[in-house]
């Protein structure tokens, strides 16, 4: 999922260093959701800075391969001012801290940390950026509406972060390898929602499906999958194919593990986990559009369980055609439609029960809605 791009306060450095301004904007919406991430990470960030000096003055690499020694050899010879030189150890010294020590992190810590790159990022693009250009003045990030996991966070950092030292490397030398982890600016470099970021892909042959962050540990419910549910039943138990973490990098031979199944079988189940997680983005772009309300799935479609809905009686007189599922149902005491799964496709588990009786129930429930 795209969304429009949103303004961040670095956005200014895009056309300067574009990988720069996209490592700053993750920074900013770590600093209320982790702390000790912004503060590692901005470590990394300032050093790059240094990096990318050292190349524009012609300074040989020699044996600078900490931040303190780019930091005094840049100091001893008269490239940085003492308020940068200062600026530079505060974000060295609590990024070092944040990455050994165990003790909470505070927000105004990040804060000022953030405030120290400013200072060393207006010194930057004024030294070595346009001489039209003129630094906005300093900003106070706000906290985000909608805020990124602090594991998300941290693989966004470390992606932009890779494709960041390739740039600096490509200044000096164009044949650089491309980092190898497939991560591209186009992945990680276009604002998208939390949960969406690409944590790994499944491949089968020739394909690949992304697997988002959101979905990383999702729980693959055998119903969801038509053509696929007892392949997966059998898959799981025998623990390859509970949750999407514990399905290969490759698809091919995972037949091999239950008795009857065959490669068939495999293009099936990947062409409807292709499916899968396509609804589940969708679901997942509607949760974030209405937060805080309940909402059932058939699919794609949804409805917003009101209070009334919730309390509607599960009995024959308002849902027709299927008085099996309503018994079943009264027999585990679930008695009102608030008390239905969120997923109504588990009902799928009852006895006589499959895709075109729930989808009867959701349709039902949609008319009682609708009045």
């Amino acid at each position: 999922m795209k969304v429009s791009a949103q303004n961040y306060y670095y956005q200014f450095l895009e056309p300067f260093n574009k990988e720069l301004a996209l490592v700053a904007r993750e920074l900013e919406n770590s600093i209320f959701s982790s702390p000790r991430t912004m503060l590692t990470h901005a470590r990394v960030f300032v050093e790059n800075i240094l990096q990318l000096v050292m190349k524009e003055e012609k300074l040989p690499e020699g044996g600078w391969t900490s931040l303190i020694e780019r930091i005094d050899v840049l100091s001893d010879n008269g490239y940085i001012t003492t308020e940068v030189r200062d600026s530079l150890h505060f974000v060295r010294k609590m990024g070092n801290q944040a990455a050994h020590d165990t003790r909470k992190f505070r927000y105004s810590e990040a804060l000022l940390s953030w405030e120290e790159v400013y200072v060393i990022v207006r010194w930057f693009t004024e030294t070595y950026g346009s001489l039209d250009f003129e630094v906005p003045v300093y900003q106070d990030p706000a906290p985000q509406e909608e805020s990124y996991d602090i594991s998300e966070i941290e693989i966004r950092l470390e992606a932009l972060e890779e494709l960041l030292v390739a740039s600096v490397s490509k200044q000096e030398n164009s044949d650089v390898t491309e980092p190898q982890t497939g991560t591209t600016m186009e992945t990680v470099g276009e604002p998208i929602p939390p949960g969406f970021t690409t944590v790994r892909t499944i491949n089968y042959k020739n394909q690949k499906v992304e697997i988002p962050y959101f979905l990383r540990d999702a729980f693959l419910l055998p119903q969801r999958f038509e053509r696929s549910e007892t392949f997966l039943i059998r898959l799981g138990a025998e623990q390859q194919g509970r949750i999407i973490s514990e399905l290969p990098n490759n698809l091919e031979g995972i037949s091999k593990h239950v008795k009857r199944y065959k490669e068939k079988n495999e293009e099936i189940l990947f062409e409807e986990l292709k499916v899968y997680i396509e609804e589940e983005k969708k679901r997942r772009e509607i949760f974030l559009q209405r937060p805080g309300e309940l909402l059932f799935f058939y699919k794609t479609d949804y409805l917003i369980v009101t209070e009334e809905i919730a309390s509607t009686p599960l009995n024959a007189e308002l849902f027709t055609g299927f008085p099996s599922l309503l018994r079943q149902l009264k027999e585990d005491q679930i008695e009102t439609v608030g008390q239905l799964p969120r997923e109504l496709m588990i009902l799928a588990k009852y006895e006589n029960v499959g895709v075109g009786t729930v989808k009867s129930l959701f349709d039902q429930i949609k008319q009682i809605q609708n009045g």
